[in-house]
């Protein structure tokens, strides 16, 4: 049979996700740098897994909407395909963290409890540790974030057979999800004493719900119809998005313009993408995950040795240094990305096509749905 062609890749949300894991690394990194100050655009850096989150929600829908509304949605295909997705860097990444801590407390160096934390090892091993089942942070603390991805891929039917009878009256569905996503953090903080965003290991999990099904939502907006005049309406929300950040406003507000963002954007034809379309830019969203999950091994390493090598015993580094390793962090997400995760990637999904496309007796092969391109944590 011919294979089930896949829904046009949308360069330029490849693109944005760079930016969101470069705003958590300067987030993460910002502390290390010798400076008295912190701009308030960096403070809300967190809010770059917010912006992971509503692409997850929009790209999944893309991809996968449509078949499960056909039925011709695998579960386990689709189960399969995040885990060679998520999976092999995770891994990668929690065993590098060991390894450093490891060879710390060979050297006689301190390091926090948490880094080493085994107690919480099989939490993060099984993608548990954002659900309440690690009891506190440690070894590659960004990955509480893809253990909340998994939570939503676990639940990815519900959030379809929410959205789908909803495709017909897109903007009653994206309201519906705004509102469901202010509401959620009212009510959170005011029972919890501090914003749903900040969660992480206890209340991650419940932190992606919200985001996905608003990036669900928004795809039923593009879906019906891309956005006229996009790259205007990208720009506008784009500038809400970082004024609001800037001023410290209520984090829905920025991450409503967030969504907003990325359906401008999606809504972009890929002829008038300009450098968001490019080749550096879309590579650079490619590696967007090893950047965000190298994120906190590579400050272990790398700002310990700069440490050492400049005299700062408080960690906290001169610009160019610190620079220098921001650098870095990209040259080592790269190095990860075709080292690691990649070829892991094709390796598992490898495994799953010969195990789902076998030749049959009659010597014909059974039809193949071709994996998109990811865009998404």
């Amino acid at each position: 049979m011919t294979p089930v062609q896949t829904p046009v890749d949308l360069r330029p949300l490849t693109a944005l996700r760079f930016m969101a894991a470069l705003w958590v690394a300067f987030y993460t990194f910002w502390p290390n740098l010798d400076v008295s100050f912190i701009p308030n655009l960096t403070a809300k850096g967190y809010l770059g897994v917010e912006l992971f989150f509503v692409l997850s929600g929009f790209i999944l829908s893309h991809v996968y909407l449509h078949t499960f509304a056909e039925k011709r949605f695998s579960y386990r295909g689709f189960l399969w395909a995040r885990i060679a997705r998520v999976y092999p860097l995770h891994f990668f990444t929690l065993l590098g963290v060991m390894a450093l801590g490891l060879a710390a407390v060979a050297v006689g160096m301190s390091i926090d409890d948490s880094v080493l934390s085994w107690k919480t090892l099989p939490a993060h091993l099984l993608m548990l540790h954002a659900w309440g089942f690690a009891g506190e942070a440690g070894w590659n603390h960004p990955s509480w974030s893809i253990s909340a991805e998994w939570f939503a891929y676990l639940a990815f039917p519900l959030f379809a057979l929410a959205a789908w009878p909803l495709r017909k009256r897109p903007w009653v569905a994206t309201a519906g999800a705004a509102v469901f996503l202010m509401g959620l953090y009212a009510a959170f903080e005011r029972l919890a004493g501090f914003p749903l965003t900040e969660a992480t290991f206890r209340w991650g999990a419940l932190r992606i719900v919200p985001c996905f099904a608003y990036g669900c939502a928004l795809y039923l907006v593009y879906r019906r119809a891309p956005l006229p005049r996009a790259g205007s309406l990208a720009l506008c929300a784009a500038a809400v998005m970082i004024a609001s950040a800037s001023v410290l406003a209520w984090d829905a507000i920025t991450v409503l313009a967030a969504g907003l963002l990325i359906l401008a954007l999606a809504s972009i034809p890929h002829e008038r993408a300009g450098w968001l379309g490019s080749k550096p830019a879309v590579y650079l969203g490619e590696i967007s995950y090893s950047v965000y999950m190298v994120c906190a091994p590579w400050q272990i390493l790398a700002v310990n040795l700069a440490a050492r090598a400049t005299g700062a015993e408080d960690k906290r580094l001169h610009v160019l240094v610190w620079l220098g390793i921001i650098t870095g962090l990209i040259v080592a997400a790269a190095a990860t990305y075709h080292l690691v995760e990649r070829p892991a990637r094709k390796a598992l999904r490898g495994m799953a096509h010969r195990r789902r496309s076998p030749v049959d007796r009659t010597g014909k092969q059974s039809e193949t749905v071709l994996q998109p391109s990811d865009t998404i944590v």
